[in-house]
């Protein structure tokens, strides 16, 4: 019966390893891919696996960044207010004639691969939903470089930043 359980365990074990292995290959492509859009400035707009778009920030300064507050709140810090330079998420789909009512939801996409989903309805409330570039008059600076950009995703109605997407290098429309 040990001898039973010891194969079994084994096995198991055996499997995990190769699927942790085929995982790891897997990504190491993706990861080389997302490292060249973070050092590019880049983000690719995709929807049901084909890329729409790609801008960075030559588009953002050709709609023209605007100045806003947004209240930064993390898990070792209160509430603080910052002055954020960004576009409204949904001016940067108009630019590239994009429209937002063709689909339900936006999922922006960061470099560690975090994602947030936003629906197609908050995109269209004025005011809300940004791709910042600066905060505070700096710009915010990749995530090897120990910054949260280049670009990051700021939502102005979340109190508590948790709705928040840094290192943003992809939007998946849905």
């Amino acid at each position: 019966m040990k001898k039973k359980n010891i194969i079994i365990i084994s096995s198991v074990i055996g499997a995990l390893l190769i699927i942790v292995a085929v995982t790891a290959f897997l990504n190491a492509g993706n990861a080389a891919e997302r490292k060249d859009l973070e050092e590019k400035a880049v983000i690719q707009v995709i929807s049901s696996g084909n890329i729409l778009a790609e801008f960075g920030m030559e588009l953002i300064q050709d709609i023209g960044g605007v100045d806003f507050a947004a209240n930064l709140d993390t898990s070792d810090s209160g509430p603080r207010e910052h002055i954020y330079t960004g576009v409204l998420l949904n001016s940067i789909l108009e630019e590239l004639e994009i429209d937002i009512n063709d689909y339900d939801t936006v999922i922006a996409k960061a470099i560690d691969g975090y994602n947030v989903a936003y629906e197609a309805g908050e995109m269209l409330d004025g005011d809300n939903i940004y791709l910042a570039t600066a905060r505070d008059g700096e710009p915010l600076g990749s995530k090897s470089t120990g910054g949260s950009g280049p670009f990051q995703v700021i939502v102005r109605k979340d109190a508590f930043s948790q709705r928040w997407c840094k290192f943003v290098i992809e939007l998946e429309l849905r």
